[in-house]
């Protein structure tokens, strides 16, 4: 498991981590979602012991990471700076990180490397940053780490290598129970690959779930009634929102859907219509339900 607890980061007068705390369960997906400048990359180059944190402790099964060589070794890091193999070909990167990870095994770096057709000894400025993002996540899933962390994973690749790298990534999910921590600000990633999603805002984490919890806990609720009713008049139940047009009066609600339109039914609506919410729409109310402005996520 990683854990971090209450981990603080500062650069210069800059607060980039804020009393984190987050725990990742062995085996697992999560996402990381959050703006630029949330404090994702930091959190990761922690995570990778490339940094060290100011104040907190931050482990792996038990264990520190920062000075730890043998930790360093179960954690492959893809930095979202791809730029830095501009010198580099495929074939360097391997015999580079060959020395490092013990685990590293070239017979898969070869099969992954062949299912892409990136060339091998090219260098890597030649390649669009697309091709150089394969790459380096060939690296990590060819060192066959037990936690793979990926910044910004799916940054500049088109859809055909989405697709390629997204599925090499189930893969090595399956293949070698790895636990992938991915970092993104593009929601549609994080709900195909990840189990769990933290959203990181200012250096905290401000909401941590797992999805299906997510989604099945939250429902827009379409209803009608004699006269305009309000979150008032349902003490019973945990409105986020609640909106009216015309006769038609829409409630963001928590909870089961049948008991919510029981309850509503009893109340005297007309109708009691469930209308699935889109993950995108259920960040914004759950970050609004928790004080938060959503409009100031995107910043």
């Amino acid at each position: 498991m990683i854990n971090v607890e209450k981990v603080t980061k500062k650069f210069g007068d800059f607060l980039a981590l804020d009393d984190m705390t987050l725990n990742v369960k062995s085996g697992s997906a999560y996402g990381l979602l959050g703006s630029n400048g949330a404090g994702k990359s930091t959190l990761l180059r922690i995570l990778a012991g490339i940094y060290k944190q100011d104040s907190g402790s931050v482990t792996v099964d038990g264990e520190k990471i920062y000075d730890n060589v043998a930790v360093k070794q179960r954690i492959f890091y893809v930095s979202d700076d791809v730029e830095q193999y501009a010198n580099m070909t495929p074939e360097d990167m391997r015999k580079m990180y060959e020395v490092f990870y013990p685990t590293f095994s070239k017979e898969k770096f070869d099969r992954l490397m062949t299912v892409v057709d990136l060339p091998r000894d090219k260098r890597m400025s030649t390649f669009s940053k697309g091709m150089k993002r394969q790459a380096a996540v060939i690296c990590g899933l060819a060192a066959s780490t037990d936690i793979l962390l990926l910044d910004e994973a799916f940054d500049g690749l088109d859809p055909t290598m989405r697709i390629n790298v997204r599925k090499m990534l189930f893969d090595a999910m399956a293949e070698n129970n790895s636990t992938v921590v991915i970092s993104s600000h593009n929601l549609t990633e994080i709900e195909e690959l990840c189990d769990s999603v933290g959203l990181v805002h200012k250096g905290k984490v401000v909401f941590d779930r797992e999805l299906d919890c997510i989604k099945g806990n939250l429902h827009k609720i379409q209803v009608s009634f004699d006269g305009v009713k309000t979150a008032a008049d349902f003490p019973e139940l945990e409105i986020l929102s609640e909106n009216t047009i015309g006769s038609v009066q829409s409630f963001i609600v928590k909870g089961e859907p049948e008991n919510v339109c029981r309850i509503m039914s009893e109340k005297g609506a007309k109708f009691c219509d469930v209308i699935p919410l889109t993950l995108n729409e259920i960040f914004i109310y759950e970050m609004e339900g928790l004080g938060y402005d959503s409009s100031e996520l995107d910043k």
